[in-house]
């Protein structure tokens, strides 16, 4: 259907274009020295002022207002114009030879189906079927429902070598998966166990220990715990996420929908499905709420313009946030004042930030920051008054959990 529209266009447009160049062209006008002849309705302007001209010319000779010579004199004149005007105006086009018209609309035609043609083989899809959203979305589900799960994924990852270690610490990691091994239900070992393979790069060792982690803790099992699964079960896959790793991110949301990892992978994980529109709905949120040294802002500000752009969003990125701790040059500087200094200079940079958001704004963990730090300062009426403009500004409870957390801590929320 689309390759028939747009042959049956090509040909509308190129036939249009023959008939333009090869109909007849209307005839052009000749003087006799008294008049001017006109055959065509569609006579210049110039044209029709000189043929008036030639008349009143003649009405004035024949009243004997103009004498024959002078008459003659300006007849030659308006003549010559006449003929200027026919040489240059558009009845000079049917000057030309029947046989470049037919060139020409052979070219235009050519250019107009061939170019049409090229243009969409180069900028096109040929051979795609039409892909409505409807069908999109399907096929979305349906790869997704049918991917490859963790252990065909871990299985195509290329071997790495092991990370170099002391012989010492290599005892020591021999003793402990033994240890592990023979008591299976050590709550403590299996996290020693799941935090040095994952130090080591061993990340299907990892997650293995992470899950059993997760068994043990049973209902106590927390949205850290099952992130943490969901990152060592990516890494082990070589940044995929299957659909083991997609469970323990449901569990993650589930207990705390705010949790950054979480929100993170989940957002990969639709990406890599074909739903770049719910990969957006996760990712533009997580990224506003990020500090700038947060492991997944560099990915999420190289990603997010092409995820919105398939989304059919339009996105443009936000600055980066200034937010940051105190440089180690801040803290020696604070370590060397007296009480009253270190005071007075956390009482500026406290001062800044609460300008910063005043006239900038800013992410929830800023707002965070501010609360926090003014109960630390003791000053309960600031924050007091800070918490609840936040809550103004961020009318979603789950944006501004960091917030209550801080305003908690200061004592100005229950």
């Amino acid at each position: 259907m689309f390759w028939a529209l747009a042959i049956g266009m090509a040909v509308i447009v190129a036939a249009a274009l023959l008939w333009a160049l090869l109909r007849e062209s209307p005839p052009s006008f000749a003087t006799d020295g008294e008049g001017l002849s006109d055959t065509s309705p569609g006579q210049s302007a110039d044209l029709k002022v000189y043929r008036d001209q030639l008349k009143a010319i003649a009405d004035d000779v024949a009243r004997g207002v103009i004498a024959g010579d002078e008459a003659n004199r300006i007849k030659l004149e308006i003549s010559r114009r006449i003929l200027e005007a026919d040489r240059t105006g558009p009845a000079a086009l049917t000057t030309a030879p029947k046989s470049a018209s037919i060139v020409a609309a052979v070219i235009a035609a050519v250019l107009v189906v061939g170019g049409s043609g090229a243009a969409y083989w180069w900028l096109g899809a040929p051979g795609y079927a039409d892909l409505p959203l409807k069908a999109r979305i399907a096929a979305a589900t349906q790869a997704r429902e049918n991917r490859p799960d963790q252990a065909i994924a871990e299985a195509a990852v290329p071997a790495f070598p092991p990370a170099a270690t002391s012989s010492e610490f290599a005892t020591l990691m021999t003793q402990l998966r033994t240890a592990v091994a023979a008591r299976p239900d050590d709550l403590q070992g299996q996290e020693l166990l799941a935090r040095n393979e994952s130090a080591l790069g061993n990340f299907a060792a990892a997650h293995t220990a992470q899950s059993r982690i997760i068994d043990l803790k049973g209902a106590d099992a927390t949205a850290e715990d099952f992130a943490t699964l969901a990152d060592l079960l990516v890494l082990a896959a070589g940044g995929y996420v299957s659909p083991e790793a997609e469970a323990a991110l449901n569990q993650a949301l589930g207990k705390d929908n705010t949790n950054s990892v979480a929100r993170f992978y989940a957002g990969l994980m639709h990406s890599q499905t074909g739903r770049p529109d719910l990969a957006f709905r996760f990712w533009e949120p997580l990224l506003r709420s990020s500090l700038p040294d947060d492991p997944w802002v560099v990915t999420l500000r190289e990603r997010l313009d092409d995820i919105a752009m398939r989304a059919g969003v339009e996105y443009s990125l936000p600055p980066l946030s200034s937010l940051r701790g105190p440089t180690a040059d801040d803290v020696e500087a604070a370590s060397e004042m007296s009480a009253e200094g270190r005071m007075q200079m956390i009482r500026g940079m406290v001062d800044g930030l609460s300008e910063e958001l005043g006239t900038q704004g800013g992410p929830p963990p800023k707002w965070a920051q501010l609360i926090r730090a003014l109960g630390v300062l003791g000053q309960r009426d600031r924050a007091a008054a800070i918490w609840a403009e936040a809550q103004q500004v961020f009318p979603d409870p789950a944006t501004r959990i960091q917030i209550l957390q801080a305003a908690r801590d200061a004592g100005v929320a229950e």
